[in-house]
C-alpha cells in the first residue's frame, strides 16, 4: 500500500504510545527521556513516562533512579538514558581544554567526592568555598555547582541520586574509548531515529548535528554517519519530502482506526518534540512558551499538546491548587469537538492526571 501523510501520522502515534510497561522497559524502549525542572503540573520526564509506564506517579523516576540501570547525562539535551547508551558517548573530549588552575580545582573536588562517596553540591561549596560565578544565561550561581556540572559532562562524575530535586554526585568509573567510533555513532543515531521516527529529512539532519553535544570527540564523523543512516533506514517520499524510519517498520500498515483516548502530552514528548515534524503532521505550529514573556505568549506558560485519536487538536494549561486540578484548554479549530467520545475521553484523561499527581 502507498504511504501517505495519514499513514505517517498514525505510525508516529502508535509506535511511541506503546502499551504501558515497566519503568525500565519504557526507558529502554524510548531510548532517552528528556528532563526539565518546571512542574506545571509535573516535570516533563514524569509527564512523558505516565503514558508509557503502568501505574506511574509523579516522582517515581527520581525515587527509583538509584536502583535502575540508567544514568542522567547530556544526549541531544539533558535527560535519562540506559547505561549502555550513555557509555557510548564517553570518554568525552570537549573542544575547550581546561586551564591548569581549573583542572587542579576539578581534581581536588574529585578526590573529595571519592572520599565521601556521594556528595550534595552544598557540601562541596562549604568545603571549598568557590564563591559565585556568571552562568550561561547571564545570571550568577554557585561556582561549585557549575564545576560539578562540568565534571559530570566530562564523565568524571555521575548522578547517584537526587535530594529534593538537587543532583547528588559520585565519582564515575572511567570507560575505554570505543574501538569503533563509526559503529558507536551509528548506534547513537539509531537511538534517536527509534525515538522520533518517522522523521522528515531535515529533522534527521538536525538530530545528527545535535550529537555534537553528546560526543564532541566525533564531530568530524557526523556527516558520514548521516549518510550511512540514510542508506540503512527505510524511507519514502511523501508530498515531496523524504521521510525515514527504522528498517522493518511498515507505516502503511497503520491504517486502522485509532482509539478514542485523549492525551495531554509533555512539551518534550517524543510525539511533539520535533516542531518541524509536528507542523508537517498536524498542520499548525506548537511552541514552548515558558521562557517567552507573558504578554507575548499565544497558548500559555506550559501548554500541553492535546492529542485525540491521531490528531493534535489543541492544548491545555494545567494547574493544581489545594489538591484540585484546574484545566484551561484551547483548540486549533476555536472550539472543542462536539463528539461525546471526546468529552468522555477528556474526562478520563483529567482523572488519570489527578491520580498521577497524588503522592505515593
Amino acid at each position: 500500500m502507498p504511504i501517505d501523510l495519514d499513514a505517517l501520522r498514525r505510525h508516529a502515534v502508535s509506535r511511541t504510545l506503546f502499551a504501558p510497561t515497566g519503568l525500565s522497559n519504557a526507558i529502554e524502549r524510548l531510548g532517552f527521556v528528556q528532563a526539565d525542572p518546571i512542574r506545571a503540573p509535573a516535570r516533563a520526564q514524569d509527564l512523558t513516562l505516565r503514558h508509557r509506564v503502568r501505574d506511574y506517579r509523579a516522582g517515581d523516576l527520581e525515587r527509583r533512579y538509584p536502583r535502575l540501570q540508567i544514568e542522567e547525562d547530556f544526549f541531544i539535551n539533558y535527560g535519562f538514558l540506559p547505561r549502555a547508551t550513555q557509555a557510548l558517548m564517553h570518554p568525552r573530549t570537549p573542544a575547550g581544554a581546561w586551564p591548569r588552575a581549573r583542572r587542579a580545582q576539578a581534581e581536588a573536588v574529585l578526590d573529595f567526592v571519592r572520599e565521601r562517596g556521594v556528595v550534595h553540591p552544598r557540601e562541596v561549596d562549604a568545603h571549598f568555598q568557590h564563591g559565585r560565578a556568571r552562568n550561561w544565561f547571564g545570571g550568577s550561581s554557585r561556582a561549585s555547582t557549575q564545576l560539578l556540572d562540568a565534571m559530570h559532562y566530562r564523565g568524571q562524575l555521575r548522578v547517584a541520586r537526587r535530594d529534593g530535586g538537587t543532583r547528588c554526585y559520585a565519582a564515575r568509573d572511567s570507560h575505554a574509548a570505543a574501538e569503533n567510533p563509526e559503529h558507536a555513532l551509528d548506534t547513537l543515531v539509531d537511538v534517536l531515529v527509534a525515538k522520533y521516527a518517522p522523521l522528515p529529512s531535515a529533522s534527521l539532519n538536525y538530530l545528527t548535528r545535535l550529537l555534537a553535544g553528546a560526543a564532541p570527540q566525533w564531530a568530524g564523523l557526523r556527516r558520514a554517519a548521516q549518510l550511512r543512516a540514510r542508506a540503512r533506514l527505510a524511507h519514502a517520499t511523501v508530498d515531496g519530502i523524504d521521510w525515514y524510519w527504522p528498517a522493518g517498520e511498515k507505516p502503511a500498515s497503520w491504517r486502522q482506526a485509532p482509539d478514542d483516548a485523549v492525551r495531554l502530552l509533555a512539551p518534550f514528548d517524543p510525539l511533539v518534540w520535533d516542531r518541524h515534524r509536528f507542523e508537517l503532521l498536524w498542520g499548525w505550529a506548537y511552541r514552548f512558551e515558558a521562557y517567552t514573556p507573558a504578554p507575548k505568549r499565544i497558548r500559555g506558560y506550559y501548554a500541553l499538546p492535546l492529542l485525540w485519536r491521531d490528531q493534535v487538536i489543541g492544548w491545555g494549561n494545567l494547574v493544581q491548587r489545594d489538591g484540585q486540578l484546574n484545566a484551561e484548554l484551547g483548540y486549533v479549530a476555536g472550539k472543542a469537538p462536539r463528539d461525546a467520545a471526546f468529552r468522555r475521553g477528556l474526562d478520563e484523561e483529567l482523572g488519570r492526571i489527578e491520580w498521577f499527581l497524588q503522592p505515593r
